[in-house]
């Protein structure tokens, strides 16, 4: 195998996995948040994780392609570095991602209360219609603002 060939595999294998990858972000935009993201955190992991297959050579392959095959065919004693590379790799993203939601949780609580924050208390104006129903010989009902300036109340309320 040469080198090209090598690296065309990588790319074919990388192109195919972001699909997969992509398909089950579809498959999962559906569940609740917080099931949603570690389970798409774990098929990346599954996805995206290599191993080492030959250390004199530094060729690497998909670590779940090498588990299933060696479990499957008996044809090569590398599925224990795959799995504990799985493992690995596994451990340290879902620590990145307890980290990265012990930071979202407070800013995303802060940002919340933020928005929710009620404003003061403003008197309802009539509408247009409410006050011409009221007077139909006025025009338009006018109203002094908070700067004493005058405002004229003309757009419809939904």
């Amino acid at each position: 195998m040469t080198e090209n060939d090598y690296l065309l595999a990588w790319a074919a294998y990388g192109i195919a996995a972001l699909g997969c990858l992509l398909v089950w972000f579809r498959l999962t935009s559906w569940m609740w948040r917080y099931l949603r993201e570690p389970l798409r955190l774990l098929v990346a992991v599954l996805l995206l994780t290599p191993t080492i297959i030959e250390p004199t050579k530094e060729l690497f392959a998909p670590a779940i392609a090498i588990t299933a095959l060696d479990l499957l065919f008996k044809v090569g004693n590398n599925a224990w570095r795959a799995v504990a590379d799985l493992a690995m790799y596994g451990l340290l993203a879902l620590a990145l991602y307890l980290l990265f939601v012990a930071l979202r949780w407070p800013l995303e609580r802060w940002w919340q209360a933020r928005n929710t924050q009620a404003a003061p208390a403003v008197e309802d104006e009539p509408s247009l219609r409410e006050v011409l129903e009221r007077d139909p010989a006025a025009q338009v009902e006018t109203r002094i603002d908070q700067s004493g300036a005058r405002r004229f109340r003309i757009e419809p309320r939904l």
